[in-house]
């Protein structure tokens, strides 16, 4: 017999996260728009009334998962925001956002798989307005288009990092990346570290702020 979620024993909070990380795994099986709320209830094992009590849509489920995707993002954007933009400014804050995503490998693969479902929904939008900020603090005022162009690719080598080697734990041992490889169980850490220094290359052309005038 199904049981009703948010016991004394499963606070809301990880009531929450474990329906987000089930939904994460059947949108990666069947796709985001071939994933019913029944079949999400269906497989954490609980009525849809029970999801309902956190999640009225999957539109709402899919704004939790921005909501944990975008906490190491924000943070890293409150920090920026304190500091004044110099080259070493510029390499801590591609530093935190690599090592905050590299705790979410599976929210990011998720929005890489489903763009053209997310791209103009309020999660996808709100996701966007976020990583504008993010290259906007990576190249500092007065960019040029050159510059903002390497932010963009610096942060987006990240991002997609995972994606395309396929190195989150939850995809080890079970499907090749886009090589065509079987990804190695202990992988994730060194394609993050890969990702994190091509990142921090591509970012050290961005100096214009630094760029003295006379």
């Amino acid at each position: 017999m199904r049981q009703a979620m948010g016991t004394p024993h499963s606070p809301r909070s990880d009531t929450r996260a474990r329906i987000i990380e089930v939904s994460l795994e059947l949108f990666a099986e069947q796709g985001y728009e071939q994933t019913s709320l029944r079949e999400i209830a269906d497989r954490l094992g609980v009525t849809k009334a029970a999801l309902y009590y956190h999640f009225k849509t999957k539109d709402d489920i899919v704004l939790g998962i921005v909501e944990r995707m975008a906490a190491p993002i924000d943070e890293s954007i409150a920090w920026g925001r304190k500091q004044a933009w110099s080259p070493e400014m510029r390499d801590e804050l591609i530093r935190r956002f690599a090592d905050g995503m590299a705790e979410r490998a599976p929210l990011l693969r998720f929005f890489h798989e489903n763009q053209p479902a997310l791209r103009e929904s309020p999660a996808g939008l709100a996701f966007r307005d976020r990583m504008i900020t993010m290259m906007q603090l990576v190249h500092g005022p007065g960019a040029d288009f050159h510059d903002r162009l390497r932010a963009a690719m610096a942060l987006f080598t990240v991002h997609s990092s995972l994606f395309l080697l396929k190195q989150d734990k939850a995809d080890c041992g079970h499907t090749p990346n886009v090589w065509g490889e079987q990804p190695p169980p202990a992988g994730l850490d060194e394609a993050i570290g890969a990702a994190r220094d091509i990142a921090l290359e591509i970012g050290a052309g961005i100096s214009h702020p630094a760029r003295t005038t006379g």
